[in-house]
């Protein structure tokens, strides 16, 4: 169990700021009293993954960079602003 975090930082995003042969050090954030502290500390690499939070915003700059790209071959303006799913149906 060498290496594994404090019970406050499982499941938190951070960001890598070294990288040794077993483990990585992170720096998150934690809150305390009123403001947020930079925590810096070293995980041993089977204790963290990376992060997906990400993922869906890159698919859509590319698809929306597409987009752009057959608009402008076809002479028109292409639409890439996200539009709000708007109050459902109702029922009865």
């Amino acid at each position: 169990q060498k290496g594994m975090p404090f019970s406050f930082y499982h499941g938190r995003t951070g960001i890598v700021f070294n990288v040794n042969r077993n483990a990585l050090g992170v720096e998150m954030t934690k809150i305390v009293g009123n403001r947020q502290l930079r925590k810096r500390i070293h995980v041993n690499i089977a204790h963290v993954r990376k992060s997906r939070c990400n993922e869906d915003f890159l698919r859509r700059v590319k698809s929306n960079d597409q987009k752009k790209r057959d608009a402008k071959l076809l002479g028109t303006k292409a639409v890439v602003k996200r539009i709000p799913e708007g109050p459902k149906e109702m029922k009865i």
